[in-house]
């Protein structure tokens, strides 16, 4: 089979190398998935540069999603286990951790909704019980992680301030549903939140960009405020000044995601469900900004690596346009 390899450090499309290798053997609570479609994430970029917190031995193969069909013919979304990741046309997954691929969605929207949107649902609603009629503030929001929590913000009901970088993103947050966008490389954040909010500050930052977006976040949160931090995409992760957070009242809340798997499987089992419901409804529906074939993968991971993609990019190994 094909499979993309790793098998040193460096930037993803330097290091990617597509090779024919073995088709991977389940182990005890293990099953073979032909992959239909899988789905591009930041950390695939960090595994390439060994930033990642989790650092599978070389070679390996990146891809942490992907939407498969069992040798029984299951569609389902997977966490394929690494080294052996989603971008091949074979991976094996744990049996127990299998759902069920929504049949509201095509293979590539599937394969885009497991850990996007199941992180912004833990973030939103478990971490920092969004309420209906609160301020959401969502940094990236034209990006994979951020649209997920653009649209479940509005699902839930909040008003959604979305950040991005670029008129061309500006637009698509727009689409999104964004009830307010900023233009972070020409306007003023901080200023345009107290402005929208009448002073008060938003009630939730979704941030998974830290940085200068933490920084900015801090400064507009509302009294009795949560910030939910996701992710590093800048690469700079931010030093909370704990005497901040005490003077203006807000809660800083790291969200983990992956834990849920070990920790609280049934409320992984429980997200996933909901977020069916909101699929087979279409409130909300992964953004698929392109669909690559299995050769032009490491470009597309370059590309997220960048910050120069929109919503999800998704490889089709078979070169089909599900």
């Amino acid at each position: 089979m094909q499979a993309w390899r790793v098998h040193r450090n460096g930037e993803p499309d330097e290091v990617m190398v597509l090779e024919e290798t073995d088709r991977p053997t389940p182990g005890a609570g293990q099953v073979l998935l032909k992959v239909r479609a899988a789905n591009i994430n930041f950390p695939d970029a960090l595994l390439c540069r060994g930033e990642y917190q989790v650092r599978p031995p070389l070679p390996f193969t990146p891809g942490v999603e992907v939407c498969g069909e069992s040798e029984d013919g299951r569609r389902v979304l997977a966490t394929p286990a690494l080294p052996a990741g989603g971008l091949a046309q074979y991976v094996v997954a744990d049996e127990a951790a299998l759902l069920p691929a929504p049949e509201a969605l095509g293979d590539a929207e599937a394969a885009a909704l497991h850990i996007g949107y199941q992180t912004g649902w833990f973030g939103l609603h478990r971490r920092a019980r969004l309420q209906q009629g609160e301020t959401l503030l969502v940094h990236a929001a034209a990006g994979g992680v951020g649209s997920a929590a653009v649209q479940l913000g509005k699902a839930a009901g909040a008003t959604v301030i979305g950040v991005v970088g670029g008129p061309g993103k500006a637009g698509i947050a727009r689409e999104l549903g964004c009830d307010l966008v900023i233009d972070r490389r020409s306007e003023d954040i901080v200023a345009a939140v107290k402005d929208a909010t009448g002073g008060r500050g938003a009630d939730v930052v979704y941030d998974p960009v830290g940085g200068e977006a933490y920084a900015k976040s801090v400064k507009c949160v509302a009294f009795e405020g949560r910030v939910v931090v996701v992710g590093f995409a800048s690469g700079t992760i931010p030093t909370p000044a704990l005497n901040h957070a005490l003077v203006k009242n807000y809660a800083i809340l790291g969200l983990h995601w992956g834990l849920y798997n070990t920790k609280d499987p049934a409320a992984v089992r429980a997200c996933h469900d909901e977020l069916s419901r909101l699929a087979a409804q279409g409130v909300v529906k992964p953004l698929i900004s392109e669909r690559v074939p299995m050769a032009q993968a490491a470009q597309a991971v370059q590309r997220v690596a960048d910050g120069a993609s929109t919503g999800r990019i998704v490889v089709l190994p078979d070169g089909g346009a599900r």
